[in-house]
């Protein structure tokens, strides 16, 4: 069975992203336009289908790091904020996209809430990170012959 760490991100979650916008899991809000993904960003995304992306990121790091809520994912998404000539310190990623994903992938059947410890994957949402990455698998096996082993 492939698992979604078995193959390359920068793969994966574009895949994962279109597969999330052909099933109308989620949608952006319309302040996501606007929206900045942190306090340490200094302008909003430029990419059109960047809340897919990010939608599909949040899935993937669930997957990976089980039970994990809001303020754990904004830790992952956050970075470094500027402060001039002050040193640099690391700040949270915004909690009101990650909340809005996370919502919008229970809504949807692919998140399931896990006691108080946050949310977890739900079988539908293994079932479809697995199916991604396995697809995705056996077309990189066909363009190098030696990943056929993993399949």
């Amino acid at each position: 069975m492939t698992h979604p760490s078995d193959v390359p991100v920068s793969a994966f979650l574009p895949r994962l992203a279109g597969e999330l916008k052909s099933r109308q899991a989620v949608q952006p809000p319309p302040w996501a336009a606007f929206a900045k993904t942190g306090v340490h960003k200094q302008r909003a995304p430029t990419q059109p289908d960047w809340w897919y992306l990010r939608s599909a990121s949040v899935l993937r790091k669930i997957y990976l790091h089980g039970d994990i809520g809001i303020v754990r994912l904004s830790a992952e998404y956050g970075g470094k904020r500027d402060r001039g000539s002050a040193p640099y310190h690391a700040r949270r990623g915004s909690r009101a996209v990650l909340r809005e994903i996370v919502q919008q992938l229970e809504k949807s059947g692919l998140l399931q809430p896990y006691k108080t410890r946050g949310r977890r994957v739900s079988p539908a949402g293994m079932k479809l990170l697995d199916t991604v990455s396995r697809d995705l698998l056996t077309q990189l096996a066909k363009e190098r012959p030696e990943l056929a082993k993993y399949l």
